[in-house]
Parts: C-alpha cells; sequence; structure tokens
C-alpha cells in the first residue's frame, strides 16, 4: 500500500449550542473571583524591598493644584499690572519725565536708552508703585524746606552799633516825607473825575504824537541799556552794555566825556535831581556833591 492510501481526511463539523449563556457567565465569574483571592493570598514581592528601607513608602503628597494657582495668580497679576501701566498718563516732555524719575530716586539715563524707553519705565514704576508716588515724593521733600521756613520766620532781637542808627534815621528822614508826597499825589489822582482823567491823557497821546526824530546818533559798539536827560535838558547820559557811560550834547549829539568805572552791563545811570540848575551840586561850595551816578552787576 502506498503512503498516499494511509492519510484518512477527517471533514470538520460545525457545532451549534442551543439554549442560554447565563450559567456560563456564572462560572466563568465565579472562576476569576477564585483567582484573585489566590492572588491575594499570596506574599507581596515589595514586602522584602520594604523592610530593609530600599523602598520609600509615605502617604505625604505634593498638591499641584497649589501651585499651579500661584502661578495663575501671578501671571494675572502680571496681566493686571500691565493693564494699569498702560492706562497711566506720562508726560511727553522729556526734560519732565527725567525730573520724575529723579525725584523717584531713579537714574533718569540708562546705557543705550531713548526718550521713548524712558518714558515706558516711568510708566511701570508708576504702575507699581502708585500714580500718587511722585506728588507723595514732592510732598516728602518740602516737609523740610517747611521747618526751615519756620526757623527763619523767628524774630530775633539784637544789639546794633551807633552807626547803624544814624544810617537808618537818615534813610527815615529821607524816604517818609517823599513816601507822603506820593501817597497824597495818589489821592488826588484817584479823587478826580473819570473825565477828567481821561481828557489829560487824551492830551498826552496829542504831544507824543506830535513827536518826531530831530536826530541820531550810534552811542556805543553795545546795546544801549540806559539813558536819561540833565535837569536843564542841555545834556543826555547813557549807559550800554559795554560797561562805559557816555555824556552827549543836546542836541547837536556831540559826545562831551565817556566815563569808565565798569566791567560788564551797566544796568542805570542817572543825574542828581539839582545838577545843573542850582550851584549847591556843581559850584565851588558843594563839597564834592555826586552829580551822576550809575551800577551794575559788578
Amino acid at each position: 500500500m502506498s503512503d498516499e492510501e494511509d492519510i484518512v481526511y477527517v471533514k470538520k463539523q460545525k457545532t451549534v449550542h442551543y439554549g442560554s449563556l447565563e450559567e456560563t457567565e456564572r462560572t466563568r465569574r465565579l472562576s476569576s473571583h477564585e483567582e484573585s483571592d489566590d492572588d491575594n493570598e499570596l506574599p507581596s514581592s515589595d514586602a522584602p524591598s520594604a523592610s530593609t528601607g530600599n523602598v520609600h513608602i509615605s502617604n505625604e503628597y505634593m498638591d499641584l493644584e497649589d501651585e499651579i494657582s500661584k502661578d495663575k495668580q501671578a501671571l494675572l497679576e502680571e496681566f493686571e499690572r500691565r493693564k494699569k501701566a498702560r492706562q497711566i498718563n506720562v508726560s511727553t516732555d522729556d526734560s519732565e519725565v527725567k525730573r520724575n524719575l529723579r525725584q523717584l530716586g531713579e537714574p533718569i539715563c540708562l546705557f543705550g536708552e531713548g526718550p521713548a524707553d524712558r518714558r515706558a519705565r516711568l510708566r511701570e514704576l508708576l504702575a507699581s508703585l502708585g500714580e500718587d508716588a511722585i506728588k507723595k515724593k514732592h510732598e516728602d521733600e518740602e516737609k523740610p524746606s517747611h521747618s526751615a521756613e519756620k526757623d527763619t520766620e523767628t524774630t530775633w532781637y539784637h544789639e546794633g552799633p551807633e552807626s547803624l542808627q544814624i544810617a537808618r534815621n537818615w534813610i527815615a528822614n529821607y524816604s517818609l516825607p517823599r513816601a507822603k508826597l506820593r501817597l497824597d499825589n495818589a489821592r488826588d489822582e484817584v479823587a478826580l473825575p473819570g473825565a477828567t482823567r481821561t481828557a489829560r491823557r487824551q492830551e498826552l497821546l496829542k504831544k507824543l504824537q506830535a513827536l518826531s526824530i530831530y536826530c541820531s546818533q550810534i552811542a556805543d559798539t553795545r546795546p544801549i541799556s540806559y539813558c536819561q536827560f540833565s535837569p536843564n535838558s542841555k545834556m543826555l547820559v547813557t549807559g550800554s552794555w559795554s560797561g562805559l557811560c557816555k555824556l552827549w550834547s543836546v542836541p547837536d549829539c556831540e559826545p562831551l566825556r565817556t566815563l569808565k568805572g565798569h566791567d560788564c552791563n551797566v544796568g542805570c545811570v542817572v543825574f542828581h535831581p539839582k545838577a545843573t540848575i542850582t550851584e549847591e551840586v556843581v559850584g565851588e561850595e558843594s563839597g564834592g556833591t555826586c552829580v551822576m551816578a550809575s551800577c551794575a552787576a559788578d
């Protein structure tokens, strides 16, 4: 017999079961519970390691939610600060921005910083310190000055020399009668009717409009700061920024004398009220009375 004749082919038949699967499912669940109980009864593989200290077992834990909430809170605060900074109005004048930074005790300029960067830095400072930080700083700086002013306003007395009393008596005798005359003239002017004052002003305006240039002269190489006619109107004295005072004849405008006595700008030069009028000032009995006086910063 050949080998092909020994092989027997068996046809696989399909098996169909009829009925409920509840019993089969119940049996499967019971078997799974028994296997889990057997596993619990077996000793844990981590028990020896835990007893020797190689495996750390602890009930302590870190609440990640708290850490995340802190980060969120910091982020929200940063957003709020930026929003507040955008709403703060800062001056566009760079000098005022520097002055505000100086009042806050901050450097007025950093390396490579421009005006826009300075404004942004001031805005950030005001957002963190408060918009009224500059005002409070200014008030704090003014407090010592008030105390200093109070100290200077304190009345105190001392015994002066006799020369001081003589000078004060002379000033009083010279100024008080003139002050009285000035006040009397002011009272008389106020007592006049409005129509009278208006008529006087109109008359003065007509005289001024009738004036014309009679002559012209270059008085100095620098601008003229002051001039005055003599009491008899025959001379004119000028003071200039060159420090020179010059005396001129009227109406010829010829230079009579150049007076040197100042190193800088002449502020004022005047005649004596009685000069060129009486001999009490310019005569032999004048006793060296000052005819002209000038003043300057030196």
